[in-house]
């Protein structure tokens, strides 16, 4: 899907590591929530509560997942992360994504 129809978008960006990671809020009318960002290289850490989907929109990126090795991944991959987990992110190259949070 290229695009969101019937949304409603939070207008305060969600900004962490001095905005080296930004996205926005986008709410569903049925309730649900992704959040669109930009990723530029580095490396990161994040912690999630809900479960998550992220799409890789473009870019590339290493990514260690709870009890996992490293592993690369090049657009258009995506991965699930587990709720109540962190994760780590070495971005190889500036990476659009979409996150679906999942409840």
């Amino acid at each position: 899907m290229s695009k969101f129809e019937n949304v409603a978008v939070v207008k305060e960006a969600n900004i962490y590591d001095g905005g080296k990671v930004t996205s926005r809020t986008i709410l569903f009318v049925d309730g649900t929530k992704k959040t669109l960002g930009i990723m530029m290289p580095g490396e990161y850490t994040f912690d999630t509560k809900e479960a998550e989907v992220m799409e890789m929109m473009s870019g590339e990126l290493d990514i260690r997942l709870p009890n996992e090795q490293w592993r690369t991944l090049k657009t258009p991959e995506s991965f699930n992360v587990p709720a109540n987990s962190s994760f780590d992110l070495k971005i190889k190259t500036v990476t659009d994504y979409c996150c679906s949070y999942i409840k």
